[in-house]
């Protein structure tokens, strides 16, 4: 059911490096793509695949993670993500649509959850060293990275404290705890 996919799809961003994604499953989310909406219909995204180790290496190092934990650099060794996505624009078809790129990269997100998997979208990029690093013809606009793995943290959703603060934090014990506004906070 739907409910229960959006209730444990999180963004991970420590996964167990020992548990590898395959090319096959990385094509199997992006073919569920393609049957999201679109603006126009113009369908401008197009996505590179890594999960070659050395890529997914490079890769890493164009990324920063989880800018509330400001005490924490990311995933150390053994919880790096084991395959990643970069969304791209073709700028030939049309301008980077954030509009489409939202639904398919949660779309790509709760596929991933339904096999398993769990991810994280990461906006803060060094764009041009990944296009380097990646060979990216200059058409494509370098939106977003989905990070992805077996998770190996628990993450929780919590109702919204007193203070309104949605900051995400991790406990002593390493739990991601998010908080997320009521649905009466969310009706007007």
């Amino acid at each position: 059911m739907l409910t229960d996919l959006l209730l444990i799809s999180r963004s991970y961003r420590r996964f167990d490096e020992s548990v590898k994604i395959s090319q096959d499953v990385l094509r199997d989310l992006i073919d569920a793509t393609r049957y999201c909406p679109s603006s126009a219909n113009r369908q401008p995204l197009k996505y590179r695949l890594i999960f070659d180790e050395n890529e997914t290496d490079q890769v890493f190092g164009c990324l920063k993670f989880a800018g509330y934990l400001q005490d924490w650099s990311g995933p150390v060794a053994g919880e790096r993500p084991t395959a990643y996505i970069v969304v791209l624009g073709d700028e030939t078809i049309s301008k980077f649509s954030e509009v489409d790129a939202g639904i398919a990269m949660h779309t790509i997100l709760l596929r991933a959850t339904e096999l398993g998997y769990g991810g994280c979208i990461l906006a803060s990029v060094q764009r041009e060293k990944l296009r380097e690093i990646l060979a990216l013809d200059e058409r494509f606009h370098i939106g977003y990275v989905i990070a992805l793995g077996k998770p190996a943290e628990t993450s929780l959703i919590e109702p919204l404290g007193q203070d309104g603060d949605i900051k995400y934090y991790r406990d002593a014990e390493g739990v991601h705890h998010v908080p997320k506004r009521s649905l009466e906070d969310l009706l007007i």
